[in-house]
Formats: C-alpha cells, structure tokens, sequence
C-alpha cells in the first residue's frame, strides 16, 4: 500500500461516465474505483506537466534573448568540445 496519506473528496461526474467507470472496473481494469480514478488522474496530470514542459521550450526556442545566451555559451565552451574530439580520435 502507498505510504502517501489519503484524503476523502468528492466530485460530481456525468451518468455516463459513472456508468463507464463502473463497468469497466467490473471488467477488471482495476481492483477498485479509487485506483482506476487515480490511475486515469495521474495520467492527466503527467500529460499536463508534459505540456507545460513542451510549452516552455517552445516559449525558450522563441526568446531571442534565450537563444542569444545559448550561442553565447556554446562560443565559450567550443574549445571544451573541440579538446574532447581530439581525444576521441
């Protein structure tokens, strides 16, 4: 069992959904409502920090102050790059 302490909440959900969860716990897709809610939860909050993380690279490769810091590192650490392709050969 999971040593993250538990907290009763309640929401409301469509019939529909409700029905769904149901049957498809029942079918054995889960040992138990609160484990599929959380499974399918934790889903969603993995893909929307995914998305938040995707959202930032992109807003990073748009920033031309960003991108002007990123060339200006690169120029400062070429030698580094160049010494290890030396000792690669």
């Amino acid at each position: 069992m999971s040593m993250n302490p538990r907290r009763k909440v309640t929401y409301s959900l469509p019939e529909e959904l409700v029905e769904a969860i149901t049957h498809v716990v029942r079918e054995g897709a889960a040992p138990s409502y609160s484990a599929f809610v959380e499974r399918a939860l934790n889903e969603e909050v993995r893909r929307a920090r995914e998305k938040a993380l995707a959202d930032a690279f992109a807003d990073a490769a748009a920033d031309p102050d960003f991108l002007a810091d990123i060339d200006e590192t690169m120029r400062a650490f070429r030698h580094v790059d160049d010494e290890a392709e030396v000792a690669d050969e």
